[in-house]
């Protein structure tokens, strides 16, 4: 400012934005405290008042119940799940019996409690919240069940001193749920978090040779990963009977991983990222260009053994009646102005005998850009909860900014030319395609342009 750079009305003006909004916030009254109400001191006219904090009330572990079972995500059942309610269940694996594989490394018990422990004794601060394991939750789960366990090994470290009472145990199982992952942490003290990066993406330590160990003893195995990450699972696959994914799944994971495998909760999630087939062979995200894809470019074949939005669940659904404005889709490409809107819709039904939730996905494909773009993009997408036999029309209102990219220039545009709009299962399970003609002028869009797209489920 004093060099004449910045004039003193802008320093003026930002300096009033904030005081305007500590004003409104009451930061400035005279009377405000930092501390919330229920911490402030008592009042006097009022000996009751509450005067702690409760950090994990029923409403709140209610809705991370919610978040966990809706995010657990079921990527192979040879028909293993669910769990048989009675017999044997060796349930095994370093993260088995572990409330580390809940937390990512932004977690109090990650971040700050572990650290403590380690050098004031386990019984010198508890963690605050209830947390159940994967392991408390099976057992009490599945009550008429005989669920024996064993860690095996630990996380990362290279130690194989536990196979052996592990294995033993799967071999005299019925079935065995190996419970593997990652622990988070901070800069290196841990196999995920900030700082905890890693040179290929196999299962850290000793995991991978000891679910290996388990499967040899001919006892089906279910593999439940609870990780930061995706890790390579193409060694395991064909091998296993089946596999759940959970990615570091909160406070109430355990009950909630417990309860797909079960079968009291019927599975919905969708990968929010691709699952590779092998530890090095994945360059890129699901968004690549078309050279990230496999080609005859490189002999390495990036394809992901699990693709983005891929899951499975207990229940049957089918697509029908798949509909670009009022026609039938795919039957002739659609004219929509550079500034316009197109609807698609279907109708999904619960084919099964089973309540449960099907996700309709939509990607954009824009096969000629004036930038190398992803081969396709998800812009839009609904999860449907459906009764056996219940049908619901799913329609998506698609406008032209959606296809916005930013071009040589440095500018977002909406350009003319041709599109195709995937109704699919995953990024690579296509249902049925609409293809879309824009027609008109290239449009610049800036913030204000349309960023979702409208869903309705009716």
């Amino acid at each position: 400012m004093r060099a004449g750079t910045v004039p003193e009305a802008l320093i003026d003006r930002a300096v009033t934005r904030v005081l305007r909004q500590k004003v409104e916030l009451g930061l400035l009254d005279p009377d405000w405290s930092p501390l919330p109400p229920a911490l402030r001191e008592p009042d006097p006219e009022q000996p009751k008042a509450v005067t702690e904090i409760d950090l994990d009330p029923p409403a709140a572990r209610a809705i991370a119940r919610q978040l966990a079972e809706e995010s657990v995500v079921l990527l192979a059942n040879d028909g293993a799940l669910p769990l048989p309610a009675t017999g044997r269940i060796a349930v095994v694996g370093p993260m088995a019996d572990d409330i580390a594989a809940m937390l990512g490394c932004y977690t109090f018990p990650a971040h700050v409690w572990r650290n403590h422990v380690e050098a004031n004794g386990e019984d010198s601060l508890p963690v605050g919240v209830e947390i159940p394991t994967v392991l408390d939750a099976l057992r009490e789960e599945l009550p008429q069940a005989r669920i024996s366990h064993a860690a095996g090994c630990d996380v990362d470290d290279l130690s194989r001193d536990g196979f052996d009472a592990a294995v033993a145990l799967a071999a005299d199982a019925d079935v065995c749920v190996a419970v593997v992952g990652d622990r988070a942490g901070l800069f290196g003290r841990g196999t995920s978090g900030e700082g905890c990066d890693s040179t290929d993406l196999s299962l850290p330590g000793v995991q991978q040779e000891f679910v290996e160990a388990l499967i040899a003893t001919g006892t089906p195995v279910v593999l439940v990963l609870m990780t930061g990450r995706p890790y390579a699972l193409g060694r395991l696959a064909d091998r296993v009977s089946a596999i759940v994914q959970a990615f570091f799944p909160g406070q109430q994971g355990g009950p909630a991983v417990a309860g797909v495998l079960s079968g009291r909760v019927v599975p919905t999630g969708r990968l929010p990222v691709s699952v590779p087939r092998s530890p090095g062979g994945q360059p890129t995200t699901y968004l690549s260009p078309k050279l990230g894809h496999r080609s005859d470019v490189s002999s390495v074949d990036p394809t992901p053994l699990y693709p983005f939005g891929y899951g499975l669940s207990y229940t049957t659904f089918a697509w029908d009646d798949l509909r670009c404005g009022d026609a039938p889709l795919g039957e002739a490409p659609v004219t929509v102005p550079t500034d316009g809107t197109v609807t698609l819709s279907l109708r999904v039904t619960n084919t099964g005998e089973r309540a449960g939730a099907d996700v309709v996905q939509l990607y954009l494909h824009d096969p000629v850009a004036q930038v190398n773009r992803p081969v396709v993009r998800l812009i839009g997408y609904a999860r449907v909860p459906l009764e056996p036999g219940q049908s619901r029309r799913v329609e998506f209102q698609v406008h032209a900014d959606l296809a916005a990219y930013t071009g040589r220039d440095g500018r977002r545009l909406v350009e003319p030319g041709a599109l195709e709009l995937r109704l699919s299962r995953s990024c690579v399970d296509v249902v049925g395609t609409a293809f879309v003609e824009l027609v008109g002028p290239e449009r610049f869009v800036d913030h204000r342009r349309h960023l979702t797209t409208e869903v309705t489920v009716a």
